[in-house]
């Protein structure tokens, strides 16, 4: 089945700019994520790999942070994590004071199981705008940083 591909318009409205993102970064996403579980390794299920992912950018998050991410119960979250630490992919600590409550970090062995999916995804990404001229792949990258300096959670500094 053919896709259905919608001509925009070049325009500098919000609207337009808005439409065309959300038209261009699907296709981008599910490309990277078909690359990433490629390459993630037959011993990982994609919830553990999400769950490296995740830890990757927030050590020290909580199962439950861990369960809303992926959509699960804590229950079910916890197995998935056990399997984790099982194969030394992640790490638990309990802080002091505070008995209730797990801190999951990503181990070196996770770390390096994460990073090489991300370089093997990389460059697949850079296979695919290798054609592009340099002055095209200028311009993505800077939409990219301006893209994520407008998305860019707030700091509680920033914030006040």
């Amino acid at each position: 089945m053919q896709q259905l591909q919608r001509t925009i318009a070049p325009s500098n409205s919000a609207q337009q700019c808005a439409a065309e993102i959300l038209e261009a970064v699907p296709a981008i996403i599910r490309f990277i994520r078909s690359e990433m579980r490629s390459h993630r390794g037959a011993d990982l299920s994609v919830p553990q790999f999400r769950t490296l992912a995740l830890l990757s950018r927030n050590q020290g998050a909580s199962l439950s942070v861990v369960a809303e991410f992926l959509g699960l119960s804590l229950p079910a979250t916890s197995r998935l994590v056990d399997g984790l630490v099982k194969k030394g992919l992640v790490t638990r600590q309990i802080p002091a004071g505070n008995r209730r409550q797990v801190a999951l970090s990503v181990s070196t062995r996770g770390r390096t199981t994460w990073e090489n999916a991300r370089q093997a995804t990389q460059q697949q990404l850079a296979e695919v705008i290798a054609p592009l001229t340099a002055a095209q792949r200028s311009r993505i990258q800077e939409a990219m940083r301006i893209l994520q300096q407008s998305f860019q959670p707030e700091t509680s500094a920033s914030a006040a």
